[in-house]
């Protein structure tokens, strides 16, 4: 699954946990820490979602209190991530939601990109519908029943077609070209960020308003607005190969870390660490919602978690 296939709170800090989708481009800012020889010195790269920004303030927080590295962070977008890796301006990527393209070059044609393991967490994207207009109509769940509905979807931006919100123009999504291969009479709506995109779900949620929309997870809000998810024609092994044609749902992916290679050859405990890092959706979302919708500091809320549960990252240490 391509996290870039889909758009996907409010800032919740500096470069660390920005969380707005669509994170500014800085990968021409190569870290003062990035692959500094003999220094205990780690760069992560940070990504735009609120998500893999828990991972790396869980990973930053016992880098730095456990095992004494200096912990730099960088914010970069999906595919810049992957060349900041390969040049050594980061050391890791801990949540990739799969670019077979970017793996091919790196990992194995140039091989300066190496496997970290599974995050342990799986991640899906798709369209959603909020489960108080699912148990209303529940037909309307069926893609094959979305145009029956379009008029409850309507807004001032969608043209007079029903609207698909997705969250930021910066990722490539397969929603355009599914609306059209399917023949729905809908409109992709841009919010501009995963934060905007937020905004609109809780308040359509808080007028208990219709609307469909491009959606992921693991992802903490549907704690808070359960949402519904609208079957699209089952996923098959290279449906998705032309992007153009595509026709079908979003798979289910278990999400990977990267490393650099020579930080995974050389880098001690610290690429150690991180190769060992695994934790659940539960304990991502856990973290998550403590930064998105409790305002805890990523700092706070890592410590938070590390405190609670010992047993689940001491062997990450050995």
């Amino acid at each position: 699954m391509r996290r870039t296939k889909i758009t996907t709170i409010a800032a919740v800090g500096v470069l660390t946990l920005a969380t707005g989708c669509g994170a500014a481009d800085m990968t021409k800012q190569a870290s003062p820490f990035a692959n500094a020889q003999g220094a205990k010195t780690v760069t992560l790269s940070v990504q735009s979602w609120v998500g893999a920004q828990s991972d790396v303030a869980v990973a930053q927080y016992l880098l730095e209190h456990k095992l004494g590295y200096r912990v730099d962070t960088l914010q970069v977008d999906e595919i810049p991530a992957w060349d900041a890796l390969s040049q050594g301006r980061v050391d890791a990527i801990l949540e990739d939601w799969g670019h077979p393209d970017q793996e091919k070059r790196y990992v194995g044609d140039k091989k300066t990109i190496a496997h970290g393991g599974d995050l342990g967490v799986t991640g899906h994207i798709g369209w959603y519908v909020p489960t108080y207009l699912a148990e209303q109509h529940p037909d309307i769940t069926d893609w094959k029943n979305l145009n029956k509905y379009a008029s409850l979807f309507r807004t001032a931006e969608s043209g007079g077609k029903g609207q698909l919100l997705d969250g930021s123009p910066s990722y490539v999504t397969n929603d355009k070209a599914l609306v059209e291969n399917l023949k729905l009479d809908y409109q992709v709506v841009f919010a501009g960020s995963e934060a905007a995109q937020i905004t609109q779900i809780r308040q359509f949620a808080k007028e208990k308003k219709p609307f469909l929309t491009y959606w992921y997870s693991p992802q903490w809000l549907f704690k808070k607005v359960p949402m519904t998810e609208v079957k699209l024609p089952p996923y098959k092994d290279g449906c998705d190969a032309d992007p153009k044609k595509i026709t079908c749902a979003y798979p289910h992916t278990p999400l990977q870390k990267y490393l650099n290679t020579d930080f995974a050859r050389s880098g001690g405990k610290a690429a150690s660490f991180l190769k060992k890092f695994r934790w659940t959706t539960e304990d991502q979302n856990e973290v998550s919602l403590m930064i998105a919708d409790e305002k805890m500091s990523p700092q706070d809320a890592a410590k938070k978690w590390v405190d609670a549960n010992e047993s689940k990252w001491k062997p990450w240490l050995s």
